[in-house]
């Protein structure tokens, strides 16, 4: 039996038969996207914070290089997902925030999050975001 699921923008079919058969097509742009290693964090962290600087940003995921920072920084500019606000001042100032968009994905990922910690208890002692107590388990 096939399913229609509606969103604003597209009719996705989906057959729902009892081999439980799902079409992941429509993740063919998104994949390309959120596959790259730092997207989701730089996401997730910009989330966290709502509006952050590039300088924040680089001590919050302390082990990107400012290169990847930048490229990964335009490139999801680019698929709307983030909003680079510029200041006119001396020294320039570069505001970063999540765009609706972007906010929906960081809340979309939350279910995944959800279902990895609880195949196992997640010890996030290794966990680089400021917002987390560090060696605290999430259950």
């Amino acid at each position: 039996m096939d399913k229609d699921i509606y969103n604003s923008n597209t009719k996705i079919k989906t057959n729902t038969n009892d081999e439980g058969i799902i079409c992941l097509c429509p993740l063919d742009g998104i994949i390309d996207i959120i596959s790259k290693k730092w997207a989701l964090l730089i996401i997730n962290e910009i989330g966290n914070h709502q509006r952050l600087r590039y300088n924040v940003l680089m001590k919050e995921l302390q082990k990107i290089s400012p290169k990847t920072l930048a490229d990964m920084l335009k490139e999801l500019e680019r698929y709307d997902l983030i909003k680079r606000e510029s200041f006119n001042e001396i020294p320039p100032r570069v505001v970063y925030t999540l765009t609706s968009d972007g906010e929906e994905l960081r809340k979309a990922i939350i279910p995944l999050l959800q279902w990895a910690i609880a195949k196992k208890g997640t010890v996030v002692a290794h966990c680089t975001c400021s917002k987390i107590e560090k060696g605290k388990i999430i259950n």
